[in-house]
């Protein structure tokens, strides 16, 4: 192996939620057999490393991130056979998988809490948070801290049985684990070495920034809320302790599988400079980490009095989120990239319009693919699908969800809720995949745990298959480019610089080496003029049929994109 190329960058990853993605027995949930049918559909469209959700045997209170058993898939997804056999038929096609991997909690029915709770003197019992409550004079029972968690509930859960609160940053069904506690941190070690030993190609990391906390457990300064609690990611996230552990855990885990890809989500609060710490190539234990700086940049987030027509790209904030970590990391630190994931709006509704779905789909996937960086697709991605068009609250099946709503009524009308749900949600990337226009959008035979999104009919992989204008069969020839040489080569080796990077409504970039990109986007859904000054040496992809050009000045129309090759200054 080329010692300056690990298989990861060089790669075009694809992120795949299960539960979502194609149904093969006809529960309505999608399945691991339903993944290996699909191997060959994936191949075609020229990925070469799926990143898997998790499948875990769970009570799926969040979507199978609260684990039951980590060495044991869950009934709903099939056997722990069909892992195997799917690990081993993606090889079979050159594709590796990443699966991922748990470490920050586990379901409140884990053997192990359930030990812990019973059994206060037992080792189980230290493998999780507790704390002893809190009593006011009148005999008042209180949490041990003012700390929220990120579900907008207090961190805090007080349990009957063992008569202390334990920890939990996410669900009330999500206990953290205590990763102070050497023998824990021994039987997270124990879960990875036996996946990699199946032949898994790497990790996604779970909520890896927050597996330290203030050991001080102390109340938070910031302002607290009406109820008293206030989320303060200080508490608990990318903590000096946590290197400590992600060191040992590379030194523990990783040493025997050397080719291994370790990505941890590390979210919103870690700057780029900080991520060296988690992946710089010196001094970092993994590869590379998630962000969440590129993913919010239109007002969605915090926009529950907005309405629709107010939300808009800040086009310039974006493209300098994607520099900063750019110019921090370069030639230091490899990154993922993406604009979605299973947490996240479709970047269709975010990004793009669905009243230009086919132009702006193929504007962000081309914007994506020629950064500095492994590009990651998120399933769905390839066909413009789009957030949902639900009408009840009861449609958004998804405990975050579900606790913004019960929170929100005290202040705001259900139309009021609907629409920002509708716009910021997780379950818009958690819809059923839409194949086909047969019932069910061709994802069951039965009524899907979450309804189809309603443009099932025209938005589908059939009717794009054969389509050669189709969002599909763009996305083939853009992800062909960027995995042919030379541009493969300017992608991981060259200079990323932005081109009129205070314009509004452009996102342009040179990527400079021995030959050099130059890529033009059209953010908004109405015309622009851009003046080219890079002596262009012919077009690589465009999405639409011709350039309207005069002298130096492109007029630009819609979500209109071109990628082209140009001289090396």
């Amino acid at each position: 192996m080329n010692e300056g190329r690990p298989w990861w960058k060089t790669a075009v990853g694809y992120q795949i939620y299960p539960r979502s993605f194609f149904d093969t027995n006809g529960d309505g949930i999608g399945d691991l057999k339903g993944i290996i049918q699909k191997l060959d559909y994936l191949k075609s469209l020229g990925i070469n490393v799926i990143w898997i959700g998790p499948f875990f045997k769970s009570p799926m209170d969040d979507g199978g991130y609260d684990v039951k058993d980590f060495l044991d898939v869950d009934p709903i997804f099939g056997k722990k056979e069909d892992a195997i056999e799917l690990i081993h038929e993606a090889h079979a096609r050159d594709i590796k998988v990443i699966m991922d991997l748990v470490l920050n909690h586990t379901s409140d029915e884990h053997p192990w809490f359930i030990e812990a709770r019973k059994n206060r003197y037992s080792k189980y019992h230290n493998y999780y948070i507790w704390k002893d409550p809190k009593v006011t004079p009148e005999g008042k029972v209180l949490a041990p801290t003012n700390w929220q968690g990120y579900f907008g509930e207090s961190a805090w859960t007080y349990d009957e049985t063992a008569k202390q609160f334990y920890l939990h940053i996410f669900s009330k069904k999500m206990p953290d684990l205590n990763w102070e506690y050497k023998p824990l941190r021994e039987a997270m070690y124990e879960v990875a070495r036996h996946w990699l030993a199946l032949g898994i190609d790497g990790f996604r990391m779970d909520a890896i920034a927050h597996l330290a906390k203030d050991l001080t457990f102390s109340d938070s300064l910031q302002p607290v809320g009406h109820r008293g609690i206030t989320l303060d990611p200080t508490k608990f996230s990318s903590l000096p302790r946590l290197f400590d552990y992600l060191h040992e855990f590379k030194e523990n885990v990783l040493k025997d599988y050397p080719h291994a890809v370790t990505i941890g989500e590390v979210g919103g609060n870690v700057s780029p400079e900080q991520s060296l710490d988690y992946a710089g190539y010196h001094r970092g234990p993994l590869n590379m980490v998630f962000n969440f700086d590129t993913c919010w940049e239109n007002g969605a987030f915090g926009s529950e009095h907005k309405s629709d027509l107010e939300i808009a790209t800040n086009v310039i904030n974006l493209k300098q989120n994607f520099m900063k970590w750019y110019e921090q990391t370069q030639g230091q630190a490899w990154l993922p990239l993406y604009w979605l994931n299973h947490d996240h709006p479709r970047v269709v509704s975010q990004y793009g319009s669905i009243l230009y779905r086919k132009a702006s789909a193929k504007m962000l996937i081309t914007t994506l693919l020629f950064l500095y960086g492994t590009p990651f697709l998120y399933n769905g991605e390839e066909i413009g699908m789009s957030n949902v068009d639900y009408e009840k609250l009861t449609q958004f099946k998804d405990v975050s969800a579900l606790n913004y709503a019960r929170e929100a009524s005290q202040r705001l009308d259900e139309a009021s809720i609907l629409r920002f749900l509708r716009r910021t949600s997780r379950v818009n990337a958690r819809t059923p995949f839409q194949w086909s226009s047969e019932p069910y959008a061709g994802f069951s035979t039965h009524e899907p745990y979450l309804a189809v999104n309603g443009n099932y009919p025209e938005v589908n992989l059939e009717n794009q298959r054969h389509d050669p204008d189709s969002i599909f069969r763009y996305y083939q020839k853009a992800i062909a480019l960027r995995q042919q040489e030379p541009w493969l080569s300017t992608v991981i080796e060259g200079t990323l610089e932005l081109v009129d990077p205070l314009n509004p409504d452009v996102f342009a970039y040179r990527h400079l080496h021995h030959r050099s990109l130059l890529v033009i986007s059209n953010f908004r859904a109405y015309e622009t003029a851009f003046v080219i000054k890079d002596i262009v040496l012919g077009t690589l992809l465009h999405n639409y049929p011709q350039l309207v050009k005069k002298g130096l000045t492109l007029t630009l129309r819609a979500f209109e994109t071109i990628v082209f090759e140009i001289e090396t200054p």
